[in-house]
């Protein structure tokens, strides 16, 4: 493979992160913001206005999705493959999100399990299988 299709393969997997991360970060959002999450997501940015909580989310929705698109790329084969591999990355994001990450900058005790917790989980999970599902739908119609 030349380096020009190297550079274009990698410039679709990014892109078509972006898109399912934008997805996926739209649909989890207006959760988050349905359970009054927001100024909480602002506060990591010594913020406690709703917009900038949903702001840093979708910034981070999209980088999320950006790193998905780039490690699991190669492996999203159809929409199936797409999201069962964001729902385990939304997995993963949720021990380093609310359980480890965000706790410890906001000086609040790692790895709690309550009901919060638990309902971020599912919401990740949602959120991955549609940054999945949106990358493979991105990718298949930009071939």
């Amino acid at each position: 493979m030349t380096t020009l299709t190297q550079s274009i393969e990698l410039s679709k997997k990014l892109t078509g992160g972006v898109v399912g991360g934008i997805a996926g970060g739209i649909v989890f959002g207006i959760m988050m913001g349905a359970m009054g999450m927001m100024p909480m997501i602002a506060a990591l940015v010594g913020s406690q206005s709703a917009a900038v909580g949903f702001v840093v989310h979708m910034l981070i929705s999209t980088f999320i999705g950006i790193t998905f698109g780039a490690l699991f790329g190669n492996l999203i084969k159809n929409y199936t493959t797409g999201a069962g591999f964001g729902a385990l990355y939304g997995i993963v994001w949720w021990v380093l999100g609310p359980l480890l990450l965000m706790p410890a900058m906001m000086g609040m005790p790692l790895f709690m399990i309550n009901e919060m917790t638990l309902t971020s989980l599912v919401g990740h999970l949602i959120y991955g299988a549609i940054a999945g599902v949106g990358y493979i739908w991105y990718t298949s119609h930009n071939e």
